[in-house]
């Protein structure tokens, strides 16, 4: 492989008014939080207080996130290198925030379970067997396809599966349940503070979701059909993942007052939100029209 020219040093430049590069900037701006700057003191002092039913839910819900935050930060990379071999500069600038964010999270959950649960053991036992399709199976091969596969075709599979899904549906229904959880029990002003930079983070990546898939369906309407598609294929596990969440707690109620239904229907308006800004981005009349459904989803 050879080169014959830059972008950055050629007359186009950087498109500075194009949404991944105002992505870029509310990350260089937005996304520095450090993970190690969180206080724990409190958060310590509310986990002695837990019962042991508190304890286990809470380990349930942070170790799903661990884990989840640890995939996606494992099964970006193709995305990266897909973009990167497009020529898509501005793209690829944004993306390096994105993973770059994608492994503080992972240092941010590993560090509360560290430093508040102390928490030495296998928590694979919460990985229930529709969380396991997902992150087991469904992000990773629809993300490693794009290494051999850099169609069209595949870019709207993985982009669905991954920000649409995994972070769109999955992961906004998770912080809405952990911040529910932490505010009406004991709330933990560290793990709080820390989920709040997660959710400003993942609105971005959420965003760019939104804006990749416009655009690629904007090129070529018949992809709508895949991603409507796909999206309904993945929202059964998703949807099943939820509900073997509240397994074994009577009437479907958490230790920490939170009901499968209200999960549920959270869960479900997200899909659907999601599902019609692609749907209303592949008609869109103009890239200004398309790059403002994607906006919607930004935090702060």
């Amino acid at each position: 492989m050879s080169r014959t020219s830059f972008q950055s040093t050629s007359a186009r430049g950087l498109d500075r008014e194009s949404l991944p590069m105002r992505l870029y900037e509310k990350a260089k701006r937005l996304g520095v939080w450090n993970p190690s700057d969180i206080d724990f003191t409190e958060d310590r002092r509310a986990w002695e207080s837990y019962t042991p039913e508190l304890r286990e839910a809470t380990l349930q819900i942070t170790s799903l996130f661990q884990a989840g935050e640890e995939g996606v930060t494992l099964d970006l990379l193709p995305l990266i290198e897909c973009v990167a071999a497009e020529g898509r500069l501005e793209e690829e600038l944004f993306l390096t925030t994105f993973l770059w964010e994608e492994g503080k999270h992972v240092d941010f959950f590993r560090r509360f379970l560290d430093e508040v649960c102390g928490e030495t053991g296998d928590l694979h036992r919460f990985h229930t067997p529709s969380y396991r399709q997902i992150f087991y199976e469904e992000l990773p091969t629809a993300l490693e396809r794009l290494r051999d596969d850099r169609s069209a075709e595949a870019q709207v599979n993985a982009s669905v599966t991954y920000n649409m899904i995994v972070e769109g549906v999955l992961a906004e229904t998770g912080y809405h349940s952990y911040f529910q959880a932490m505010e009406r029990n004991a709330a933990m002003p560290g793990l709080l503070e820390g989920l709040a930079h997660v959710k400003r983070d993942e609105s971005r990546h959420i965003a760019y979701g939104v804006y990749l898939l416009t655009r690629l369906v904007g090129e070529r309407p018949e992809l709508w059909e895949l991603a409507e598609a796909r999206m309904n294929e993945l929202i059964v596990p998703a949807s099943n993942f939820i509900a073997e969440t509240f397994e074994g707690y009577e009437d479907g109620v958490s230790p920490f007052g939170l009901t499968l239904t209200e999960i549920a229907e959270y869960s479900f308006s997200q899909y659907g939100k999601r599902l019609d800004r692609i749907r209303r981005g592949a008609r869109a009349a103009s890239r200004q029209e398309a790059e403002a459904l994607a906006e919607e989803e930004l935090v702060g």
